[in-house]
């Protein structure tokens, strides 16, 4: 019973989604009184028994809630521009969402390359990824959004960009502070412009970076989130 599907409103509707009814049909051929395990994405897990298939409306009956807590209490939300390579940013929701993150928020910035997404896409890979690692919890993910209107926005816990200009910045593990949320602004290939830099400094956003390397956009926004996990740990 390790297999694990994804019904956002499992609590009120006890048919699962089409696409997870497709899968547990058409993929894994499972029968009717076979036993499944089910999450809602917000750290809810359901046993339940499959009563009535079919390939695209499959009924279960719950026999069991419980509640799964996030793997860390604290709050990560990466706001980071994807790449122009767009499977290197999906790689990074998939790893992000398997370690635990809270929030993914994608920016449009000065420099970038990339000016849309397919954020449909992106949440299939993080659900992908949520079950496959067993977590419970979905991240959030968001639209696109100019990086301008970003920085404007209040976010609780500590704020940090990381960025590779010659300028004063620290370790981020000197900075964050253990066990507090965090919003860490990751830059496109080219990096944030100065001007973006001095916006983020002046609503509070404090400059770190990531260690000596110079990392590409989808490795330091993954570096981060590990960062803030092991320093919790």
């Amino acid at each position: 019973m390790d297999k694990l599907f994804y019904a956002p409103d499992i609590d009120k509707n006890s048919v699962l989604p089409e696409d997870e009814s497709k899968h547990c049909t058409q993929v894994l051929r499972l029968k009717s009184g076979e036993k499944i395990l089910i999450t809602d994405g917000k750290g809810f897990t359901c046993e339940a028994i499959l009563q009535d298939i079919k390939s695209g409306n499959c009924k279960v009956e719950v026999t069991n809630r419980r509640f799964q807590p996030p793997c860390f209490s604290e709050k990560i939300h990466i706001a980071v521009a994807p790449t122009k390579n767009i499977d290197r940013t999906e790689w990074f929701v998939e790893k992000a969402t398997e370690t635990g993150i809270s929030k993914i928020t994608f920016l449009r910035c000065q420099h970038s390359e990339r000016k849309e997404i397919n954020l449909n896409r992106i949440k299939k890979i993080a659900v992908s990824a949520m079950k496959q690692s067993q977590k419970t919890i979905l991240p959030e993910i968001s639209e696109m959004i100019e990086f301008k209107e970003f920085i404007l926005q209040d976010w609780d816990g500590i704020k940090m960009i990381a960025h590779c200009e010659d300028i004063e910045r620290q370790h981020i593990k000197k900075t964050y502070q253990k066990h507090t949320d965090a919003v860490i602004l990751i830059g496109p290939e080219g990096d944030f412009s100065p001007k973006e830099i001095e916006m983020a400094v002046n609503k509070g956003y404090i400059p770190v970076s990531l260690g000596n390397s110079r990392l590409r956009t989808e490795t330091a926004a993954l570096m981060a989130c590990y960062a803030i996990h092991i320093i919790n740990a």
